[in-house]
């Protein structure tokens, strides 16, 4: 038989026995045969004959829940009756079990709700089911970050405290204000009882603001911290890693995740506090006021958390959806906005529109299933509390009427009842809310503990350099690119300082590899770089990236204004004069200063009102402000004029710079001192531009397909 089926089975038997019982003490006439003791006694008979009906017919592998069901159905009415026992006055003579039919249901229903929640929560089973082992872990990880603000921590749950104290009298002193009302003693307790509520109010209101807003500060700087110690982590990884996420992921782990991070702990651990606090507080006064509907609302608080519990786990999954979702639809948006250009020159605007309504489509779909659980949930629940309140309200009136509870002590039980079930909530969601950001938490930790995949900096930083490069075996592959399809294979090369170096070859040989190598935005998997005869990771970062300075053909710039990008990554911003007189030398100033503003002209989103020659002018100044000694022009100069053009070569060359230059013009090529020639990831040949001509070899035979007609 299955758990439901035994379940069942044992309540039918044990009420059977029950009846017996009943039923024998009717016929007897006598309502305290054998007192306790008789009691204990015929708990002892039901757990023995049901203990051995269960060994009878069931596995031994399936005997143990029904054992511990059926023996907490035994005794839960001994266990009961001894409690009444103790808690009656001494001089009170015990009357025996209670013959109300009620309480046996109810005894049943206890004993199912309890046994329940214990084999599927409580129990280390339950919980090694139902709990991932490394949640505590997180969850405790997340706490230390609150470490800063202890003082804040402390100062708000002192509040939350004494604000949940106040708000759990605030029914008691109402129900004492219906009882003085109708009475006859209105002058002498009136006016006392209403100061008591009066202040209880005051002091509620008082405390739960100042732990909300104590709350709220200690999340902002939790925010804050997090933010901070995330993006300086992020900055630090390797770029593979920024291919392998792409950056609207990225921005939301950095804003929406971590704010939910925060939110989840700190204020979900604010309110779990808060109901827990709440509910014991409450159930001590109700108990106090009568403690049969208190073991009704007991009742209908697990079959509640029950259904909430299921909802929660249906919803966790439709969340995460909803939370990915979200990510990729800001990437899409985010992709389609800033390649606009491109968008618009392949007409693509249709097929956009048809991707993005696709995710919206698909967005909504998840939200209507969630939608419809909601309201499923709701119904179930509403339902329940229905079916309570019923049996709460016959119970009620034999209580009235029996004179073992007033008015005003009901009206107050039933304004403690709908509390405790919002705190029951309360406390089911934080738990659901927590559990269903495990997996937000895992993912930002994740990237605040990642180490980048590149070797450390080194502590060297000469004051002069001589900016000597040399390429020693350097065999490298990308790391999303298959092993065997090397980017660079075995590469050996020198760049002398003082001298233009040209790399030239047919795309895919390998100059770009070179480039990102020289600028460490990747690692060789064989041989190294020496740069003055030192490794490059043993120089500072810091000092590598000011001394050798890369111009790329298609510069990325920032919003803002001109002279923030020029100065972008100094520590000091350099004089006026400086920037002026560099931006003359390169042909710049005459544009820059005709615009409206001058340098502080703003150049709108990633430079979008800057020419493309505009463009490569402003990152030319930018790299050349850094007095570099190695420059790399990676076809920086080929949407300047022919005369801008020189005006840059004989600038970087001004200061006996080592200049690498990777070019498709021939006039730029041919006034190099030396150019190597890559093909398929290897160098091919080496030396002048009348050598190679002279060799008559790959680069003579691709002359044509290497530069342009123009030049």
């Amino acid at each position: 038989m299955g758990v439901i089926t035994w379940a069942l089975f044992i309540i039918f038997l044990d009420a059977l026995l029950s009846s017996a019982q009943w039923a024998g003490l009717l016929l007897l006439k006598c309502s305290s045969c054998g007192g306790l003791a008789g009691v204990w006694a015929f708990g002892l008979v039901k757990w023995v004959f049901l203990h051995v009906l269960i060994s009878a017919l069931a596995d031994r592998k399936h005997r143990a829940l029904p054992h511990r069901f059926a023996a907490l159905l035994c005794f839960i009415a001994p266990v009961f009756e001894t409690g009444r026992v103790l808690t009656e006055s001494p001089s009170e003579q015990y009357r025996g079990p209670s013959l109300d039919p009620i309480m046996l249901l109810l005894g049943a229903a206890s004993s199912s709700l309890a046994c329940l929640i214990w084999e599927k929560w409580l129990s280390r089973d339950g919980q090694m089911k139902k709990e991932n082992p490394d949640t505590k872990r997180l969850l405790m990880r997340v706490l230390t970050y609150f470490k800063p603000d202890t003082v804040h921590l402390i100062t708000a749950f002192g509040f939350l405290i004494m604000g949940v104290i106040c708000d759990t009298y605030i029914p008691l002193y109402q129900g004492n204000v219906i009882d003085i009302l109708s009475g006859q003693q209105l002058q002498s307790g009136f006016g006392y009882a209403v100061g008591h509520l009066v202040l209880i109010y005051s002091g509620s209101a008082v405390f739960s603001g100042m732990r909300g807003g104590i709350f709220m500060v200690a999340l902002a700087r939790l925010n804050k911290r997090l933010k901070h110690l995330l993006f300086h982590n992020l900055l630090k990884q390797e770029v593979h890693f920024f291919e392998l996420n792409n950056p609207g992921r990225l921005s939301s782990r950095l804003h929406s995740d971590v704010d939910r991070m925060g939110r989840t702990v700190a204020l979900n651990a604010n309110g779990a506090v808060r109901s827990t606090a709440k509910t014991f507080l409450m159930l001590r006064v109700m108990l106090g006021l009568s403690w049969e509907l208190t073991l009704l609302t007991c009742i209908e608080m697990p079959l509640l958390a029950i259904i909430q519990s299921k909802y929660i786990s249906l919803s966790k999954v439709l969340k995460d959806q909803t939370q990915e979702c979200h990510a990729q639809n800001k990437d899409l948006t985010s992709q389609t906005i800033s390649g606009i250009r491109t968008v618009r020159s392949f007409n693509a605007e249709e097929e956009e529109l048809r991707r993005y309504r696709v995710a919206l489509e698909e967005l909504c779909a998840i939200k209507r299933r969630s939608g419809i659980y909601s309201a499923v949930y709701l119904l179930i629940r509403r339902l329940v509390s229905l079916g309570i309140k019923i049996f709460m309200l016959i119970k009620a009136r034999s209580l009235i009427s029996s004179g073992q509870l007033s008015i005003g002590s009901l009206v107050s039980f039933f304004l403690y009842q709908k509390p405790m079930s919002v705190n029951l909530r309360e406390i089911m969601y934080c738990y659901g809310e927590t559990m269903s950001t495990v997996g937000v938490i895992s993912k930002v930790l994740s990237y605040l503990d990642r180490t980048p995949k590149s070797k450390e900096e080194g502590d060297l930083a000469p004051k002069t350099l001589d900016g000597k490069i040399v390429m020693q075996n350097i065999h490298f592959s990308y790391p999303s690119a298959p092993s065997d399809k090397p980017a660079l294979k075995l590469i050996l090369l020198q760049i002398h300082p003082g001298k233009i170096t040209a790399l030239v070859g047919p795309s895919g040989g390998g100059k770009s590899s070179c480039v990102s190598l020289l600028k460490r935005l990747y690692e060789p998997q064989e041989g190294q770089i020496l740069l003055d005869g030192k490794p490059l990771h043993c120089y500072r970062k810091k000092y590598f990236h000011q001394k050798v300075a890369l111009v790329s053909q298609n510069p990325v710039l920032f919003s803002g204004s001109l002279r923030y990008n020029i100065e972008y990554g100094l520590e000091k911003p350099p004089l006026e004069e400086k920037v002026k007189e560099v931006a003359e030398k390169i042909n710049a100033h005459k544009f820059i200063s005709e615009m409206e503003n001058g340098y502080d002209t703003d150049i709108g989103e990633c430079g979008g009102k800057l020419s493309e020659g505009q463009k490569q002018s402003l990152a030319i100044i930018r790299a050349l402000l850094r007095d570099p000694q190695v420059i790399i022009l990676d076809e920086a100069t080929s949407k300047l004029d022919v005369d801008a053009e020189n005006a840059v070569l004989n600038e970087v060359l001004a200061h006996k710079r080592t200049v690498l230059i990777v070019a498709h013009q021939l006039r730029i090529v041919e006034k190099a001192d030396h150019i190597i020639f890559m093909e398929d990831g290897l160098v091919r040949e080496e030396g002048t531009h009348q050598e190679l001509m002279n060799k008559k070899g790959g680069y003579f035979r691709l002359k044509e397909e290497l530069f342009s007609e123009s030049s």
